[in-house]
């Protein structure tokens, strides 16, 4: 006496599947990993600037920080966009997504004198910018020659 596990009626043509379709899962998965590709180098400021080292713990960032930065020449930027001292103000206000409630991360070459950084923090206090947080590496205390990639805003 034999009899059969399996179901051979052919009277249902549109049986349950019961296996997981995982292509959309993985088409979607490669569009997200490419957008983060490509948006992942345009949320970092470029600009060559050898930046002090601070012990102090860092805080977290905005979604979209305004940094304000002074080269070793002494040439201000807003991003990556080189400015005149004179306009720096006038191109903080034009900024689309920026008002005076916002914090401006104001970065600074190693080599740039302390009178030329305090000349910008007083122009952007001046302006009506006075949330002004400044920008280092972050770093062990007494580790100014070796300096780590990693940038931390001081409040």
């Amino acid at each position: 006496m034999a009899f059969s596990i399996t179901d051979t009626d052919d009277d249902d043509d549109f049986s349950e599947s019961h296996e997981i379709n995982v292509t959309p899962f993985i088409d979607v998965i490669l569009v997200l990993l490419i957008i983060f590709m490509v948006a992942a180098p345009l949320s970092t400021v470029d600009l060559p600037i050898d930046l002090p080292t601070s012990s102090a713990t860092p805080q977290k960032k905005p979604d979209k920080p305004t940094y304000v930065s002074i080269k070793p020449d002494l040439t201000l930027a807003i991003g990556e966009n080189l400015v005149r001292r004179t306009d720096l103000i006038h191109s903080l206000d034009a900024l689309a997504d920026m008002n005076r409630d916002r914090y401006v991360f104001l970065r600074a070459d190693r080599s740039v004198p302390y009178g030329e950084l305090m000349g910008v923090m007083e122009l952007l206090r001046d302006g009506g910018y006075s949330k002004i947080k400044l920008v280092a590496l972050e770093g062990a205390p007494g580790a100014a020659a070796t300096a780590p990639t990693t940038e931390t805003a001081k409040p």
